[in-house]
């Protein structure tokens, strides 16, 4: 496949999330995450938004694909309020 046979699969930001496989679309993923926090500190304007758009890309194609995915219980809001409860709450002092 030469460059022109891709032309119609990528998005200004990359391949379009919904023609990669799940491999793919995991490591695509966890690039964009890796890369997160320098972009978020070094990187310009226009950058930063373009990363905001591809992650938020990614991210909707991914939970698309994994509609019950396993949740946490520590990662909902009930979780963490039962967290808070058995936490030192008070200031030391």
């Amino acid at each position: 496949m030469n460059e022109h046979d891709t032309r119609d699969d990528t998005t200004a930001g990359g391949v379009d999330p919904g023609r990669l496989d799940d491999q793919q679309l995991m490591k695509e993923l966890e690039t964009i995450h890796r890369t997160r926090h320098d972009t978020l500190l070094y990187g310009s304007n226009d950058a930063l938004r373009a990363h905001n758009d591809r992650m938020a890309q990614l991210e909707g194609e991914w939970l698309r694909r994994n509609p019950r995915r396993p949740v946490a219980a520590g990662r909902t809001r009930e979780g963490a309020r039962e967290r808070g409860c058995g936490e030192g709450t008070t200031s030391g002092g």
